[in-house]
């Protein structure tokens, strides 16, 4: 007890010192964090969650590989996974030589440094996976799927390019390794004109104790293009096809759905609108992530003019006031696009720590104010891309909307 008396009176002792000695140049608090938390962690955002970097490189193709090399960039922070909770996995269209699949790197570090575990490949047709793959953590079960399951849906199509096939595998053991589930969708010839008939760009999310997988579909006669969903309470058998996004134009294509849950309990859809609107980035909002069908769309505008085109991502974070904040991504630019107005108004544009990409991954940090941007360069055959990464803090980035958006 002596002892432990004279060390408490030591430490008090030194807790004196070090006060009147901080405190003309750092004032008491900093003093009382210096002492009480360490030099190490005395100021904010130093501390791993928070680490602010980029751009780093996950991936560069080889010379050899056909171009892009990669694209499409996607990646999640493991939250429903009990001792592997904040693990984040990340992968991207890998373009090669043979077989195409979907290359799976882990990061333990909050992102900073990336290793690959896995490959998510073809188990069915012998096709490989080789466009717009998708990564999702099951918030609970599904079916025979355990809470904390890992999916990846993405498009199988063939080496002569004649059909395409949305298909979806899991992992149990934190991406390590895979198996497939099912058979979404299933369409024709992957062109990106009117006429032809193929499914894309799966995007996963459980709401209302179903799955719900939303994709592009060029399959019905009416529509150039239009935005489908699919539910399922198992993953493996999957209700009929109910449109979200259709234009009165057939030239219009809507294309490339993402959708995030508010804070506020509604969801939010950002999409591209192609054909008479150039690929505008677009957004609808509303209580349902079943009923988008329902819901006008909104044309996305910052406050210096800028109207945002192609392959556009949607996250919302706590962070920013009483709304929270709406961050979008999309291919015409480098910068983000921030919203604190739960959507309504015009948007704040920022620069991130990530180059520029089409169809840029994103996704909230643990602390509510970081977010994670994971590009797989731009768009074209000519280039030789490197899967880029980085990270932004909102905090200091977020004004507020408010003034009308364009209709």
């Amino acid at each position: 007890m002596a002892g432990s008396s004279f060390v408490v009176s030591k430490k008090v002792r030194m807790f004196a010192i070090v006060l009147v000695a901080c405190a003309a140049i750092f004032g008491c608090a900093a003093a009382f964090k210096f002492f009480f938390i360490g030099a190490d962690h005395a100021n904010i955002g130093t501390d791993h969650a928070n680490a602010i970097f980029g751009p780093l490189k996950m991936y560069t193709a080889p010379d050899s590989d056909p171009g892009p090399g990669a694209l499409y960039g996607r990646a999640t922070r493991l939250q429903h996974s009990k001792s592997a909770n904040g693990t984040m996995l990340a992968t991207f269209e890998q373009y090669v030589n043979g077989t195409p699949s979907f290359p799976i790197f882990e990061s333990t570090d909050s992102g900073e440094t990336w290793k690959q575990i896995s490959s998510v490949t073809d188990q069915v047709n012998g096709w490989g996976l080789r466009w717009q793959p998708e990564l999702y953590e099951l918030p609970q079960a599904i079916g025979n799927m355990p809470e904390g399951t890992i999916l990846c849906a993405g498009n199988s199509i063939p080496s002569d390019y004649s059909k395409s096939k949305l298909d979806l595998y899991k992992s149990t053991d934190h991406g390590k390794t895979w198996s497939f589930v099912s058979s979404i969708a299933s369409g024709g010839q992957p062109k990106s004109e009117n006429g032809y008939t193929p499914v894309w760009e799966p995007f996963l999310m459980v709401a209302n104790n179903k799955l719900i997988a939303y994709y592009s579909d060029q399959r019905d006669t009416k529509y150039g293009q239009k935005i489908v969903h699919q539910t399922s309470t198992d993953g493996i058998n999957w209700g009929p096809v109910v449109d979200d996004v259709t234009s009165s134009l057939y030239i219009d294509r809507p294309g490339m759905p993402v959708v995030a849950r508010m804070g506020n309990g509604n969801y939010i859809m950002t999409y591209e609108m192609c054909g008479s609107q150039n690929c505008e980035v677009s957004y609808r909002i509303g209580a349902d992530p079943e009923n988008f069908g329902s819901v006008k769309g909104i044309g996305l505008l910052a406050k210096d003019g800028t109207s945002p085109s192609s392959s556009p991502y949607v996250v919302w974070l706590p962070t920013g006031g009483a709304n929270g904040t709406l961050a979008v991504s999309a291919f015409s630019s480098s910068s983000l696009f921030l919203n604190t107005q739960n959507g309504e108004g015009l948007w704040t544009k920022i620069k991130p720590n990530a180059g520029i990409g089409y169809s840029r991954g994103l996704v909230p940090m643990s602390d509510g104010h970081t977010l994670f941007v994971i590009s797989g360069g731009p768009l074209g055959n000519n280039y030789s891309n490197s899967v880029t990464y980085g990270t932004v803090d909102l905090r200091s980035d977020i004004s507020d909307g408010g003034e009308q958006s364009k209709k």
